[in-house]
This record gives C-alpha cells, structure tokens and sequence, in this order.
C-alpha cells in the first residue's frame, strides 16, 4: 500500500514553499539565552483537557477527591477518551509568544536527544529555542536580525555531521544571513557569520540539504525575481568553512529571468530530480516554461535523457517540460515531483487550458520524451492571478505516488474542492469511482479552534524537518493573520500569540 495523503498535506502544512520579502536588519550582540519552564498541556479534545496526566493520577484522586466530584470528572474524562483513543499521550507545550501580525515559516528541528525551534518572538526578534526530549524547560536565545513585513522571510536551520548547529533566514535581496554555533548542539553559542564572502549581498530563498555523503550542503538565490542565480555551497567539517559546491550557478537567467526551482529531491532511482519554471519579472503571472533536469551527485547534471547539461542551465539550454507561456496560469512553487512504479519521474503542476480555465495535469518522461495528460476537468474555473508579493494561495497539488495494481494516487486542492484523484499508471488519467487503498500515518491531536478573537486569524504549522525517535512525531503551530503581498498593515494588530509544540504518538 502506498503512503499517498501524508498529513502535512491533508491538514494544509508544509511548504518549500514555499517557501517572502521586506528587507530585514542586523543589529546588536547575540544576547545571553533565558532559561524558561513553560506549562505543559497534554490533548485537548473534545473539551477535555489534561485527561492523560487526570488517569495516571485516578488512584490518589479516589482516595481524596469528593464522591460526586470524583463521578462528574470520570465521566468528562471516560468522554473524552472513548472519542479520541487514538491520540492517547499527546501533548502540547508552550514556547513563547510570536508574532501574529503576518505569516512567515518557522522552523522545527528533531535530533534525539535534542530539539530546536527557530521562530520571530513578539517583538520580531529572530530567536532559538532549545531543549532535550525528556525535558519540557526551553533555553531560548535571541539572535540580531529583525523581521520585517515579508511573508518571504523565514527562517530555516540544519545540524552538520559533527552537530554544529546552522540557521539562516530573514532574506529577500538583502545581506545574507546566517548563524553557525561554536559548540555542538548549543543554540546559545550561534555566531553570526559569512559563507563563502561572495555573491551574498542580494540572498533569498535559504535551504539546506545534504548530498549522497551526508555533506551540509545550502542553496540560495543571488539577486531578485526576475534576474538572479541559484548558487550551490558544499560545507567542510574539517575545516568549518562553506566553499562552492559548483563553479559556477546551477540556473541562470543571464539577467533577464531566474528559475524558481524545487529542491533537489533524491528519488528512488538514486538520482537527484528538480524541477523549475522560469520568471521574468516580480508578476507571478509572468512564470513559464517548466523544466528538468538530474544529477547523480548535485555537481553534474544531465536531462532525462542522460545528455550533459552545461552549466549553468539556461532557458535556451535546459529541458522543457511543457512550453507553458506568460500568462499561461503556472506559478513558482505550482508544482511537484513524484515516482511511478517504474521509477519514472512524474511533474504534477496546474495551468490554463485551451479554454482559458485551470486544470492539473501530470508530465512523464517517456520514451519519446515527456507527455503531459490533463486530469482534472474543470469547467468555468480560473484562478487568476498576478502582481508580487505573497499570493494568497488557492490551487495545491501533491506528488503521485505509487497506489498498487497499477495505480497511482494525487492529492490535491482547489478552488472547486479538495481530494484524491486514483490515476490509472498507464495512461495518468483518473479512474472512475476508484478509491485510494492507502496507509496514512496519524495526523496529530485536534489542534481545536482558533482562539485569537482578533479578526481574520488563521493557524500556522511547521512540520519537523529532523528525525524524531521512533514512535513519536512533532508539529509547530501558532496563530497569525494572513498574507498582505508583503505590505505593512496599518490600523490594530493582533496581540502576540502562543507558539506551541505539539506531540502524538504513532506505530512504526
């Protein structure tokens, strides 16, 4: 069975990316970190709250609690329990107020024993928190680098072979920035610090990720949308310094567009896989051409054919996917990479058909080159869009993956509902009343209601990018207005909120 709705998808978490932009500043020394104990909540469901802690203490409440009050609570307790069993040993735990006046991605990060949290406090500080598993004490260090309005603008961390901790974030067209710790597995050492010391000026889109030998590697764009590069370093252990990983750019525009590429996803044929679409101004609606290419080790890159590509990849010298035109309905961040059976690789991804209304379709590489079928069938729907900023987003879709007996599942969400599309492997085209036999991983406990009474709230999750130990997931989630395209917001705001770590187990 494949794993095919995942539960970052379904609840609408996750994205690079999706990974926006105001410029941010530096200023100041990195400040003393505070020890701070904060209350910790067990699940909250269906009303009841701390009911695993309230069965683990039944006994002592027997002998000492009023009969009547003691009945009153079994029964909200036995409640509870019998409506949501299955997320017995949840638990949330407070870190500390955030920011609420725009969305921005935070960071979470698992290595057992330790755990990382990378977030802008109520004052926008950008700011660590620390802790070990077994404790619910956070050590919180504030780092000089204040947000802005830019929804662009998260921040994003990693741990190298040696367990130096990395954080970068706050960018868009700014200086780069970018802390290192001095000690291993300790936030509150985080020097701020150059890379290579060139080509760092004009930083957006910061991500790590890690080659074949498990090296730190940190991609970036250099310059804006419209005209920039993306640029990948390879860091040293040994030496504790960042160098080139190419010699020069993976994709450039020449200064007339760039590419909004995805992360490079290593797939089950043992080959990195990206995908991008080129851009030629700060109008979203000026993205075209999806294109590929894959790499055997992120230095040397080839179509899907196997031919070399020089770099770095241009428009005129990359693989096009689909000729999709301006104004043809893509979008940066519109599409995704997945596997069929075969270990084909797959672009899921949304534009404007011959009638001018938004529809998915799926690309695969066959072996006359790729072909794109359409799978939805929409009629009358178009989601139209244009202009910079954030966007708030209307069409998502996911990733095929493999659904047995020639079959393959996509997840996706539009303006004309959500759901699970049953493709037949053959001919990508859904299968007619087909359902998904799939296995989906426990989602976590109800998250409940939003609480702000601040108009237009939302909440915010951040899936955990590490490796939690076995039997056990983590999730971060806060509540925030939406989207502005970037813009202060003039008039009230919302009062800091409460970011918070939620737990829950799972059965591996």
């Amino acid at each position: 069975m494949a794993r095919l709705a995942s539960w970052r998808f379904r609840f609408g978490f996750g994205n690079p990316s999706t990974a926006a932009f105001l410029v941010g500043f530096c200023s100041g020394d990195l400040r003393a970190p505070t020890a701070v104990t904060d209350r910790r909540y067990r699940c909250r469901l269906a009303g009841a709250r701390a009911l695993p802690i309230f069965l683990i203490q039944l006994p002592a409440f027997c002998r000492y609690t009023a009969p009547m009050k003691f009945i009153a609570c079994v029964g909200t307790g036995l409640l509870a329990l019998a409506g949501a069993a299955w997320a017995a040993g949840g638990e949330k735990l407070d870190i500390e107020q955030v920011w609420s006046g725009h969305p921005v991605g935070f960071c979470l990060l698992t290595h057992a024993p330790h755990q990382f949290v990378a977030y802008y406090d109520a004052q926008r500080r950008m700011s660590v928190a620390q802790r070990t598993l077994a404790s619910t004490n956070w050590t919180i260090t504030k780092l000089p680098s204040q947000l802005g309005w830019d929804s662009h603008n998260y921040v994003t961390m990693a741990l190298d072979r040696e367990g130096f901790l990395h954080v970068s974030g706050n960018m868009h067209c700014v200086p780069l920035v970018y802390f290192r710790s001095e000690k291993p597995f300790d936030a509150a050492s985080l020097k701020k610090l150059p890379m290579t010391g060139d080509r760092e000026t004009r930083v957006t889109y910061p991500i790590f990720l890690r080659d074949k030998a498990n090296c730190l590697v940190f991609r970036y764009r250099d310059g804006r949308s419209g005209s920039g590069d993306d640029l990948y370093n390879v860091y040293d252990e040994k030496t504790r310094s960042w160098k080139r990983l190419l010699a020069s750019p993976l994709m450039s525009g020449l200064g007339k567009m760039n590419a909004y590429a995805s992360v490079p996803r290593l797939g089950p044929d043992g080959r990195f896989h990206v995908v991008w679409v080129w851009r030629n101004n700060g109008g979203c609606e000026s993205n075209h051409d999806i294109s590929y290419a894959r790499s055997d080790d992120l230095a040397t890159w080839t179509d899907s054919a196997g031919k070399p590509l020089a770099l770095p990849i241009t428009l005129a010298t990359g693989e096009i996917v689909d000729p999709v035109p301006i104004r043809g309905g893509i979008l940066n961040g519109g599409n995704a990479l997945g596997f069929d059976s075969a270990q084909r690789p797959i672009i899921t991804y949304y534009k404007y058909d011959a009638h001018g209304d938004t529809q998915i379709y799926a690309a695969r590489r066959e072996a006359s080159g790729w072909k794109s079928v359409q799978v939805s069938d929409w009629k009358g729907y178009r989601w139209d869009f244009s202009g910079g900023g954030t966007i708030i987003g209307e069409m998502h879709v996911g990733a095929v993956e493999p659904a047995g007996e020639g079959k393959l599942a996509l997840a996706y969400h539009s303006g004309r509902g959500a759901g699970t599309w049953v493709l037949d492997e053959a001919t990508l085209k859904p299968i007619p009343g087909a359902k998904p036999n799939v296995h989906r991983e426990p989602g976590p406990p109800s998250l409940g209601k939003i609480t702000s009474s601040f108009p237009g709230m939302q909440r915010k999750n951040a899936h955990d990018i590490g490796t939690p130990p076995p039997g056990k997931r983590y999730l971060l989630t806060w509540e925030t207005l939406g989207a502005n395209r970037d813009r202060p917001r003039t008039g009230p705001l919302p009062e800091p909120v409460m970011l918070r770590l939620v737990s829950w187990p799972v059965k591996e």
